[in-house]
This record gives structure tokens, C-alpha cells and sequence, in this order.
């Protein structure tokens, strides 16, 4: 079996453009699919694609380690998250051709099933752009809630913390305390509720946070730190009560160990879809299992992902909980033949051969490639503020 061809699709999904990854083989009807998304970068990682391709056309795709350190160590820079990236989709695509290939789900290729079914956590208003990011109003963040309660889930996430400057007053404080007492109000005690910082926080400011928000019992803070100082991570994970998670900026298990070392979290969120593709997500979740470290991958990109990781959750131990975008754009499922089922918040294991789903051409040739929002924020004062 030879590959013939590596080609990216993209489709608009308003907040950002997924990417999906097209490996063709010379076996008739045998194509692979990946996904490859990562915000404001579409040009960048289609290139990268197309610069992967040079080094797959002609190759067996089932040998798929032997690919992906071809990919990642032949062309001498290492890659950082736009390689990554499409290295990532690339790596799902032969995933899914091997699988497809054994006639097998892909789960039954990383170890087969360690659990009969997925937890899930979903975004206020299932991911739309304007209900997790645009409008910080205690009432309506208390009836989404409601809503992804009534539709099963168990846990969801809220964007409670605001843009933050280095050292703030009370002000954003009292916000986020006022946010998540309406939904821990709306929701009671029995549901989990994650507080993402988003990386807006210094340690100092992430700190004064989670002080405040730990009588609400935030099931664990994300990203209280921007990437990139894993000691100050650390100063946050020591100094306060909640679980720390973070980790859906960093690329492979080289970026993670110096946090896993530190003890710098309690949860780590690679993405399959950025970390390195389900190759080095697995080998992320080995390297934290001995720190007794758990894995919540995160996850707002398109359905090929989603996918992606749902076999990974069902075939690593130590995954906790999977973020999910179930209503962020109406043609979410449009662009699929067989759309994600959750039922109760949680997803059973695909029955069907490879990731269990295709890109349906036609429709996603419907939502083209469009300008991503530009997202420019700024303090009062002008100075630039985190996303």
C-alpha cells in the first residue's frame, strides 16, 4: 500500500477554520482523514501540509511511527505549533487508514477499550463564540448552564475570569466570584464546573482567583499562566486548593516534561490536533501516568478531532473528562456522514472501521475557507491584553 496523495480541506467554522487532512492511497475508496486546526494560522498549516506531503507521497501509511520521526526529525527545525499541527492531522489520517485497513475501530490499534464510554464537558452555549467569550452576564451564564444540564452533561466550563492586567483591583475578582456563584446556584453541587483563566492571569493575579473561587469548588483551574515559565505555574499549583490543568498550548512530550517534573498541575489538556496527533498524545498521557497526573485533552476544533480524541479517552487510563463543542456552528454535523452521538453526556465506542467518520466533500465545500474574527484586545490604558 503506497499513499498518493496528502491534501488539506478547509472548512469555516466563525471562530476559526478547521483544517482537515485528505491522505489517499493507491487502495480504491482507501483515504485517510486528520484534522489539523489551529486559529489564525490556516494559510501557515495548509503550507506545512503541503510541505509535509513531499516526504509522504509514495510511503506505506501503515507504518505510522516510523512516518511521524520522519516528519518530526528529518527536516532538521523542529517544529513548533503550526508543524505541529499538521503533523497532527497527518498522524490522525494514517491512523485512520490503518485501521480502516484491519477493518477495526481505531481505539482496538491504541490498546483497545479501558472504559465502555466517554465523559464529556461542553462550553455556554454549546461553544458559540459570543456565549463563552462576548457576554459576562450572571444571568444568562446561569440559564446556559441550566441548559447543558437539562441536555445530560454532568460538568462544563465557563470563562469567568476577564481580560486581567499584570497586578488588578477587585473588580475582576468580584466578576468572576459573581459569574460562578450564579452557575454553581444554577447547577448545585452535583455538577463539576471548570473556571478557564485562559492565560490572562499573572501567578500573582491567578492566585488572588482562585483564593476567591475556592469556597465555589471549581473542579480545576485552566490555564491560570500564559506557556512558557513552568516554575510560576508551579507557585500557582502550590498556593492554592484547586486543581490546576493546563497544557493545550504546548507540543510534544518534550514541552510537557519539565511541567510533569515540577508537579506544576494536576490535570494536563494536550490536543491531538496540535501536541503531535494521537501518536505523541498517547505517549504525553504515559509520560504523566507515573506522576499520577490525568488527562483532559482539550478540544474546540472540528468534528475530525473530536473523533481523534474520543478513541484516545477510550483507550488511556488515565483520561478524565473530554471537552466537546456540540452547537458552536449549525453545520457542525452537516460536514460529517455520522455525527457525533451524546447521549447523557457521554459518547459509546464507534463501531465503525478507522475514526468512525467522514468528511462529507460536498458540504464542507459549502462553508469555504473565510477571514477568521480578529480578536484585538486591548487594557483601558491601550496596552495589549490576552486573548
Amino acid at each position: 500500500m503506497k499513499i498518493e496523495s496528502v491534501t488539506a480541506l478547509v472548512v469555516n467554522a466563525r471562530q476559526r477554520n478547521w483544517v482537515f487532512v485528505k491522505m489517499v492511497t493507491d487502495q480504491p475508496g482507501l483515504i485517510g482523514w486528520g484534522e489539523a486546526t489551529i486559529e489564525w494560522n490556516t494559510r501557515a498549516v495548509v503550507g506545512a501540509v503541503e510541505d509535509a506531503a513531499d516526504f509522504l507521497v509514495g510511503e506505506d501509511p501503515r507504518r505510522t511511527e516510523h512516518l511521524w520521526q520522519v516528519l518530526y526529525r528529518q527536516r532538521f527545525f523542529r517544529g513548533g505549533a503550526v508543524v505541529m499541527s499538521a503533523i497532527s492531522g497527518i498522524d490522525q489520517a494514517l491512523h485512520d487508514i490503518k485501521a480502516k485497513d484491519l477493518g477495526v475501530p481505531l481505539y482496538q490499534l491504541l490498546g483497545g477499550l479501558v472504559r465502555d464510554r466517554v465523559r464529556l464537558y461542553d462550553h455556554l452555549g454549546g461553544g458559540d463564540t459570543d456565549a463563552v467569550y462576548n457576554d459576562a452576564a450572571a444571568d444568562r451564564f446561569a440559564e446556559r448552564a441550566r441548559e447543558i444540564v437539562g441536555r445530560g452533561f454532568t460538568a462544563l466550563k465557563i470563562l469567568a475570569v476577564p481580560r486581567t492586567g499584570m497586578l488588578d483591583g477587585v473588580y475582576g475578582v468580584r466578576q468572576a466570584v459573581g459569574l460562578m456563584s450564579a452557575v454553581r446556584e444554577a447547577v448545585g453541587d452535583d455538577v463539576e464546573v471548570m473556571v478557564d483563566l485562559h492565560g490572562r492571569t499573572t501567578p500573582a493575579m491567578a492566585i488572588q482567583y482562585g483564593h476567591a473561587l475556592a469556597p465555589l469548588r471549581p473542579w480545576f483551574l485552566e490555564e491560570p499562566c500564559p506557556p512558557g515559565n513552568v516554575a510560576a505555574l508551579a507557585e500557582v499549583a502550590r498556593a492554592l486548593p484547586i486543581p490546576i490543568a493546563t497544557g493545550e498550548r504546548l507540543v510534544t512530550r518534550y514541552e510537557f516534561r519539565e511541567v510533569l517534573e515540577q508537579r506544576a498541575c494536576a490535570v494536563i489538556q494536550p490536543d491531538a490536533c496540535h501536541c503531535g496527533g494521537i501518536s505523541e498524545l498517547k505517549r504525553i498521557a504515559a509520560m504523566a501516568e507515573p506522576y499520577f497526573v490525568s488527562v483532559a485533552p482539550h478540544n474546540p476544533v472540528g468534528p475530525i478531532g473530536t473523533m481523534a480524541a474520543i478513541h484516545f479517552a477510550l483507550s488511556t487510563p488515565n483520561f478524565l473528562i473530554q471537552e466537546v463543542m456540540s452547537a458552536d456552528v449549525p453545520w457542525r454535523a452537516e460536514v460529517v456522514d455520522q455525527p457525533l452521538e451524546i447521549y447523557q453526556g457521554h459518547v459509546l465506542p464507534p463501531t465503525r472501521p478507522g475514526l468512525g467518520v467522514e468528511v462529507d466533500e460536498r458540504a464542507a465545500a459549502r462553508y469555504a475557507q473565510g477571514p477568521e474574527p480578529k480578536l484585538r484586545y486591548f487594557h483601558p490604558d491601550g496596552a495589549v491584553a490576552d486573548w
